[in-house]
């Protein structure tokens, strides 16, 4: 019989090989060589990156269910030097879906179930990276989970939903013109017109039932002297918005703000946009069957309410598919101080709380 692994010594090996986005290399493996030791079909190097992929196949017809967990850990610097840390929690999530992989393997009696061990979701580039490469081409479900910090969820509760938000990141480059500082009139002053550009962003109005923020985070104008007023400026907006469509709608208000605001000063502006994450997009009847998961598995009094927090790529996969039915939960382990955080920590011993409920609902499709 294969062994059964467990999530808590799993994610403590983990822990010690974090990795930067599609650089996964030695988590790859070690994922690798674990699912292969269980007897399960792996596919490695999966799009040409560090994707790493397990099937499972039923003896009898059945539909395709995916269960995915990202592999990257973050970026920091500490004392002047760079490093990396699983401060997000990605190696928990590695750990509970090699765990509940090891559960699974023999008790999958219809269908077919894929196990994506997903690189560079904090660059956002894994998910489409594995969708080029043709993971969910015939997927008809996939489930994603996440741990939570202790302000989203209670340790020892799960959530069945985690109600990420669309977020962008945005900027804008104005073009003035540059003049002495003694004769500003002669010039068009693009930090002034930035100034302006910041304060019209801060003054559009969405649905008010609805939450977004749209913050500068940058600013960078130097024309070289001090006496020199600058012809160009570069504004980075964080931009975040609760559904796909308000974020097209945000977005499309900054750059009439933008065009707008320029041509007041007599100025060019020009919004650029780098990168966008789309908002959680879930089924109904899908998120249901998540919570009766966490009911059947933790108990009804460990049952929490949906949370929110930061973006998260893994919606991409339903944007590309949307007939696709999908859910993602969020697992409370008592994460503190919270995600992203140099010194996160959080109690390994919950991860079986997440390895319960990919269990029980590959077993309601695929058992």
């Amino acid at each position: 019989m294969a062994e059964i692994y467990d999530p808590q010594a799993l994610r403590r090996e983990l822990h010690e090989m974090p990795e930067l986005a599609l650089h996964e290399e030695k988590t790859a493996a070690y994922v690798a060589e674990k699912l292969e030791a269980l007897g399960i079909e792996t596919h490695r190097n999966v799009g040409g990156t560090t994707g790493v992929l397990g099937i499972i196949r039923g003896k009898e017809p059945g539909p395709v269910m995916m269960l995915r967990a990202d592999m990257d850990a973050l970026p920091f610097v500490i004392d002047g030097k760079p490093c990396c840390i699983h401060a997000c929690g990605h190696d928990g999530h590695t750990a509970m879906l090699l765990a509940a992989a090891s559960r699974l393997k023999d008790n999958v009696r219809r269908g077919t179930l894929k196990l994506l061990f997903q690189p560079a979701e904090e660059t956002i580039e894994g998910a489409p990276e594995m969708i080029r490469a043709g993971v969910i081409d015939d997927v008809d479900m996939i489930l994603g989970a996440h741990i939570r910090p202790i302000q989203d969820v209670p340790a020892g509760k799960l959530c069945p939903a985690v109600r990420h938000t669309a977020s962008a990141t945005v900027f804008v480059e104005i073009e003035g013109r540059g003049a002495h500082a003694s004769r500003p009139h002669l010039g068009i002053n693009a930090i002034d017109v930035s100034c302006a550009v910041i304060e019209g962003v801060q003054a559009i109005w969405l649905d008010p039932k609805m939450s977004w923020s749209s913050k500068a985070t940058q600013i960078h104008a130097d024309a070289g002297a001090t006496n020199t007023v600058p012809d160009k400026a570069r504004i980075t907006f964080d931009v975040r918005a609760q559904t796909n469509d308000l974020m097209d709608a945000l977005l499309k208000r900054m750059e009439e703000v933008v065009n707008g605001t320029a041509a007041a000063f007599g100025a060019k502006g020009k919004l650029i946009r780098n990168s966008l994450c789309p908002a959680c997009w879930y089924d109904d009847d899908f998120t249901a069957e998540v919570a009766d998961a966490i009911r059947e598995t933790a108990g009804e009094e460990n049952l929490a309410h949906d949370c929110g927090g930061g973006g998260e790529d893994f919606h991409f996969y339903k944007l590309h598919r949307p007939e696709m039915k999908a859910a993602y939960f969020g697992v409370g382990v008592g994460a503190t101080p919270g995600l992203h955080a140099a010194t996160m920590h959080f109690d390994d011993s919950l991860l079986k709380l997440g390895v319960n409920v990919f269990e029980n609902m590959v077993l309601r499709h695929l058992g």
